[in-house]
């Protein structure tokens, strides 16, 4: 059993793949690596208005309501039940929900949009017990399939593999390129994907595609035994796409993290980046934030380690890589935090360590800071979306949108075009814009947006828009012609209801 997620956690929890099928999940989904919180009454009645859409508008498109919340219409009335709700933060017109083929010819509009998304994650095959919580969703729960030709089965682990990554990421989404991550254990066994399995898995993807669609990354672990032989390593056999870190250590087991580290350890943390310069593999990926409440009163002692104040000097000292800060820093998710956030965001203009990571560049004259978003907006999207506005005003205000970069943390949300349509569709409130000195973010093919979605990380990573002809694209027009569509399952845990 995870040592976060103990068994009195685990008997509040159940797989996410319970929830309603809605197109934007009506709850937060945790991977495992922090306490989600109870589903709100906001997201209730988002819940309950996208059931009773479904019942109206099905028919009109001649579906099934689950086949129309399967659709572009479907995510269109989505969009529009939380612009009811929450206020007007998407864009989206009534025709796309009510009349039919109007969502999907903006669907297809946009579906050859640059999308890189580099934060992506799937578990390994022989997850050890400090994983159970993963082995868990073997459950009597069936699947809902929304392809009749497919039968129901009960959940299996092996839906936290390959296979699924492959279907969630390419075929059930706009994404044209991703980057695979893990998480590093003080047990070996209990390490989220080894670093040659992700190695492996990028090999066999770019295979079957026939393109360069999947980057890897390299986890590296300061401190551990071996620790600096084994980035030797991966420079010499593995050969990774970029480098990912956990400054608190053993995300896994917080408890007992035995080598939690500082960014700006000149002792330490320096010597990784010595290797990584000398080996022209730049970019520098840190896990920061998703620090709870709950988290700083369970492990005070790793709070050093989850905020951002090691990351100016790191980045000071290193101008020739990049530092991209997974998470923006973001660190509230537990029950009734994103109100939290954006409370102290409207009473003070900021909002906890994202306001700091914003400020770096312009304070320190840097750079090569960056901030990732995976995890953070679609938490803060299905609970407050307003808190998911305010913090992308700060990001691109402090940053400049060139150094804002996309993130899903997928596949435990499950396909990510929910959080790309998001994204796609959120503005700024005027207000808000007015009192804070945000500039719009635009419309969804625009300089701001097209940047964060994936012009950003292509330029980190020197990649090419994918061509039409390759194989992943031709598997999946042939995916579509066999009338499968998007399951809107996610794959991590949620809150039972009280």
């Amino acid at each position: 059993m995870s040592e976060y997620l103990t068994q009195e956690d685990m008997e509040q929890l159940e797989p996410a793949s319970r929830m309603f099928p809605s197109p934007i999940p009506t709850q937060v989904v945790s991977n495992g690596e922090f306490m989600p919180g109870a589903q709100t009454r906001a997201q209730k009645e988002v819940q309950k208005r996208i059931s009773a859409a479904a019942s109206t508008l099905a028919p009109r498109h001649g579906l099934s309501r689950r086949d129309f919340l399967a659709s572009a219409a479907g995510m269109a009335a989505a969009f529009a039940v939380m612009n009811t709700v929450y206020g007007h933060l998407f864009d989206v017109g009534p025709a796309e929900a009510a009349v039919p083929d109007a969502a999907r010819a903006r669907a297809d509009a946009l579906s050859d949009q640059f999308i890189v998304d580099l934060h992506t994650h799937f578990i390994r095959d022989d997850a050890g017990p400090g994983l159970e919580y993963f082995v868990q969703l073997r459950d009597k729960t069936r699947k809902r399939r929304e392809n009749p030709k497919l039968p129901d089965r009960p959940a299996t682990l092996d839906d936290l593999h390959l296979g699924t990554y492959v279907r969630e990421i390419w075929l059930d989404s706009d994404t044209k390129i991703a980057a695979l991550s893990g998480a590093p254990s003080d047990i070996e066994k209990d390490w989220l994907v080894p670093n040659d399995a992700i190695a492996e898995a990028r090999r066999r993807i770019n295979r079957f595609a026939g393109s360069r669609r999947l980057l890897s990354h390299f986890i590296f672990t300061p401190g551990q035994p071996g620790w600096l032989e084994e980035i030797d390593r991966g420079i010499e056999t593995l050969k990774p796409d970029a480098w990912k870190g956990y400054t608190i250590g053993d995300n896994t087991h917080k408890d007992i993290s035995r080598y939690p580290w500082r960014m700006d350890d000149e002792k330490l943390a320096y010597k990784a980046y010595e290797k990584f310069a000398k080996a022209g593999i730049r970019n520098v990926a840190v896990h920061k934030g998703l620090y709870t409440q709950s988290d700083e009163q369970k492990f005070p002692r790793l709070k050093e380690y989850a905020r951002v104040d090691d990351v100016a000097r790191a980045a000071k000292d290193w101008p020739q890589l990049n530092f991209l800060i997974y998470h923006a820093a973001y660190r509230y998710t537990g029950d009734g935090e994103p109100k939290i956030a954006l409370a102290e965001f409207e009473k003070t203009g900021r909002m906890e360590w994202v306001s700091d990571l914003a400020e770096i560049p312009q304070k320190h004259g840097v750079t090569n800071v960056y901030a990732d978003i995976g995890a953070s907006f679609a938490a803060c999207c299905v609970t407050e979306p307003n808190t998911a506005a305010a913090m992308l005003g700060i990001l691109v205000r402090g940053m400049g949108h060139e150094r804002v970069i996309w993130g899903t943390d997928s596949i435990w949300f499950g396909s990510p075009q929910w959080q790309i349509e998001a994204l796609r569709r959120m503005e700024i409130p005027d207000d808000m814009c007015r009192r804070h000195g945000f500039l719009p973010l635009g419309p969804a093919g625009g300089a701001v947006k097209s940047a964060i979605l994936g012009a950003n990380g292509g330029r980190l990573h020197d990649l090419e828009p994918v061509r039409h002809a390759d194989l992943m694209e031709q598997h999946k027009a042939s995916y579509r012609a066999a009338g499968f569509v998007r399951t809107n399952r996610a794959y991590g845990f949620v809150r039972k209801a009280a």
